[in-house]
């Protein structure tokens, strides 16, 4: 068994763990650890938990100790420091005339480093923007192209179900989100209405997947031939997963018949898949 003690370092950012090394951290706490990036301070969201050894094929970083008023003020300097260097960056991209947006800057906890996160159209040349910063701060300076996956979860916001965005509030990783899902899930492949405010596939198609895989396997899909409980045949035009409504199209009338899916009996059920024509136009918001 391996002790050990799961820190993040942002506030919805991925959980690191480390080694304790005899120090007891409990949830809340801020810790100061060893990073291949050198020290940073996090806050413990997971204490001192024992697992099995070959959880972890490398060697656990150790927690250094836990954040004391130092360290405290150090981070509130850093913060100080990030938001005058975000101002000072822009000012550098504007001078350089360089086809950017600046989205957030990171200043390591022991000043060894500042990362600037910034988003772009194509490839920039950022050499001459590298030098500049770097005679202002005197540190090793990183600039970090990101998606408009990661500006979102940056910067938040409020979704279209009016909360805030998920990447924000609660998500630690990014999931894939595929057009076959929302085709799943029954909604218009309209990219308005599958896409978030990032312009990609809303996050919540992987959140609430499961639930509708469930629903189609026990719901006859569009397409598929049932029987009606008079013994009738049909088709079935349309499927709502939810309420388990069936519209049928049986062989003996015009007018389709409404039935709940526990009416029917399924003979042959369809497959739902994507035309190449939907994937080929779609395809971009699955990116990042």
């Amino acid at each position: 068994m391996k002790e050990i003690v799961g820190i993040r370092f942002k506030k919805v950012g991925k959980v690191y763990y480390f080694s304790p090394e005899g120090i007891q951290a409990n949830v809340g706490d801020m810790a100061v650890v060893e990073t291949a990036n050198g020290m940073e301070c996090g806050e413990v969201v997971i204490a001192n938990k024992q697992i099995q050894d070959y959880e972890f094929s490398s060697p656990l970083k150790p927690v250094i100790r836990i954040a004391n008023d130092n360290d405290i003020k150090i981070i509130a300097r850093n913060k100080l420091k990030e938001k005058e260097a975000f101002r000072i960056c822009e000012e550098k991209i504007a001078f350089r005339k360089l086809k950017m947006r600046l989205v957030d800057v990171e200043c390591t906890f022991d000043n060894s480093k500042l990362l600037f996160y910034f988003t772009a159209e194509n490839r920039v040349d950022f050499r001459e923007l590298v030098k500049d910063l770097a005679s202002v701060f005197r540190t090793r300076i990183e600039l970090r192209q990101i998606g408009v996956r990661d500006e979102a979860k940056i910067l938040g916001g409020l979704g279209i179900c009016g909360r805030e965005f998920c990447c924000k509030s609660y998500m630690g990783d990014f999931q894939p989100v595929s057009i076959k899902m929302a085709k799943e899930q029954g909604l218009s492949l309209n990219p308005t209405k599958i896409s978030g405010t990032c312009g990609r596939l809303m996050c919540c198609l992987k959140n609430e997947q499961n639930a509708y895989e469930a629903l189609l396997k026990i719901t006859p899909k569009v397409g598929a031939i049932v029987v009606t409980p008079d013994g009738v045949k049909g088709h079935v035009e349309e499927a709502n997963l939810i309420t388990g409504k069936l519209r049928i199209k049986t062989d003996k009338s015009e007018v389709p018949v409404i039935l709940d899916r526990s009416e029917v009996k399924l003979l042959k059920d369809a497959e739902i898949k994507v035309n190449r024509d939907e994937m080929k136009n779609l395809k971009k918001l699955e990116g990042k």
